[in-house]
Parts: C-alpha cells; structure tokens; sequence
C-alpha cells in the first residue's frame, strides 16, 4: 500500500515524467473504514493507481473523481458510506464512513488550486533530509501549507493525521531506520522484509565479501568499520539497531551507539550465553543495567524460529511490536 512512506515521492516521480496526477487522502473517517486517516492512492492521467485508501470499496468510485479533478484542476473532498458488506470482504466485521481529499498536483498554470508541484518538491526534500513536517490543506479555500513540525504537540486520536477545524492537517515523520550489522544471510531475507513494512534498512559489515551490492541489490550498503559506518549514517530515536555479526568488534560499537543515542530497539543474534557474554562486555564498558535490559537478546520473538528466513520473520514481528508499544 502507498501511504506516507511512498505516496509524495511516487506522485512527484510519476509528474516529472509528463504524466498528470492526482493525490487522494482519506482525511478522516468513522466507524470500521478500512483504511486509516492518511492512507494514500496516486492516481494516473491513464487510469494506473497505486497505494488505496479503502481497501477495494470505493477505490473504483475515488479514479472517476481524480480523473474529473485532473481535468478541472481543482481538489475536492468526498464522503463514502462503506456497507457492512464491503467492510466484511476487506476484513472488517462492519461497516464505516469515510472522507477522501482529491488534490490533483499542479504547475503554475491559470487558476488551478490543487497541490502545486512546488510544494510537493519541498514535502520530498524534507523528507529525504529526516524533518518531520507538518501539512495542513484549508479545506474551504484548497490552499496547502507547509511547516517544520514537532509530532508531539499534534496529537490524533488514531495515526498521524486528521481534521482539525477547517484543516486537514498529516504529520510526515522520518521513516524508521533499520541498520543491520552484519551483511549474513539472515539480513538478505530481513532487509527486503523490513522495507515493506515500512523501514529504511541500512546494511553496514567490514568484511568486502559480505557487503556488495550484488548480495544487497536494493538496500543501502557500508561496507567499513562499524564505528566509522554508524557515523555515516548517524542514530536517532528513528532507528532500531540489529547486530548480526557474530563478532564483538563489529556489534558492539553500534550497540554502544545505539544506547547513548536513544536507538528505540536495539536487538542481538546469539544464544543465551554469547548474550550474556556481550552484557558483560557492554557493563565494562560503562552501559547501565537498566540500558542493557533494554537490549533484546537473543534478538526476535520466540516462534521456535529455524533457518534465515523464519529467524528474520521473529525479529520483524519483534521489532513491530516494539514499534507499537506492544513489546
């Protein structure tokens, strides 16, 4: 699904090669929609979409509305009733409400009040750089603001976006990081994993013969000493740590950073011994007990987990959970 992580990016992309295109947000909703406020759709001057914002219920009906604003150049804002028939055949048990903004981007020409290309380079750059920001659409006047953003003081009672008076007003923070230590098998099957679910994976390991971009064709990859790699890339609360090296001098220099820079999860492959082995380390090292009991060791849910690609499932849905406040 297109929503914040992709939508910006995919509708500039698809604008800078000739194409007309319009965004298509749900704003706000009641009851069991399916899809949350925020969800995006990109919808093409050809008919091609991507991303939805109801699951299947109304994606037919929003295309005819995005092709007619494509040809005015003007937003509108439209409500669906989703019937408890639909609802149950995306996987609710009943049905909703939901509000669909329609903005059709735009250059400078004439009196078009969509969203102007202008402003949507600047949501891209913004987020390319890590800065969380803030949109708000007036929803009488269609006119789009832009503005540096602390998501703290914006609070919704679900996601990152709402209605807010006569505004619409969605919260783009940076995507969360995932830097894996240790190119090994396990992160070939964890990177692509983790990028669908919506994390930027980072791949960083010393060892030439692991860290190539043939093992890792999609992913970010550092291949330099891990000290120096985490300083390429930097940490933040955005970022989650998971060390797969098997060797101290690889781990533990991110897990050490990940600890002082507030790294929200920081997980460690090994048995039960090697881990307890590396708290020890880290303990000499300065790191407090209740940092280190933050380090989730061995790293991943418990699922009886065999081979790379089910140890990399436990450590996604670990990592999830953590995410969410379910950990």
């Amino acid at each position: 699904m297109t929503g914040f992580k992709t939508a910006p990016e995919t509708a500039l992309n698809w604008h800078r090669t000739g194409r007309r295109v319009a965004i298509a947000t749900v704003v706000e909703t009641w009851g069991s929609a399916p899809c949350p406020a925020g969800s995006q759709m990109i919808v093409v001057d050809n008919g091609s979409i991507e991303g939805s914002v109801s699951g299947g219920c109304v994606e037919g009906a929003v295309v005819g509305e995005a092709l007619d604003a494509l040809a005015v150049g003007t937003p509108r804002l439209l409500t669906y009733g989703v019937t408890g028939e639909d609802a149950f055949a995306v996987g609710l048990a009943c049905g909703g409400t939901i509000r669909i903004l329609v903005q059709p981007v735009i250059g400078l020409e004439g009196n078009a009040k969509g969203l102007p290309v202008a402003f949507l380079s600047d949501l891209v750059e913004k987020r390319a750089a890590r800065v969380p920001v803030a949109i708000e659409v007036d929803l009488r006047t269609w006119a789009c603001r832009l503005v540096v953003a602390d998501p703290e003081t914006i609070m919704f009672p679900l996601g990152n976006a709402g209605i807010m008076g006569d505004r619409f007003v969605a919260v783009h923070t940076p995507p969360p990081r995932l830097i894996l230590v240790g190119a090994v098998h396990i992160a070939q099957v964890l990177a692509p994993m983790a990028a669908a679910a919506g994390f930027e994976p980072i791949i960083m390991d010393p060892r030439s013969s692991f860290a190539t971009r043939d093992r890792f064709p999609e992913q970010r990859v550092i291949c330099d000493d891990t000290e120096d790699a985490i300083g390429q890339t930097g940490v933040d609360p955005q970022t989650a740590i998971v060390t797969l090296g098997h060797d101290p001098k690889i781990d533990d220099p991110a897990i050490l950073e990940g600890v002082a820079k507030g790294a929200f999860y920081i997980g460690c492959l090994g048995s039960r011994r090697t881990h307890a082995a590396r708290l020890d380390r880290l303990r000499k090292a300065g790191v407090a007990d209740d940092a280190l009991a933050k380090i989730h060791g061995p790293v991943g849910l418990d699922i009886g987990a065999e081979g790379p690609a089910e140890i990399a499932v436990s450590i996604l849905s670990e990592l999830v959970a953590i995410r969410h406040g379910k950990g």
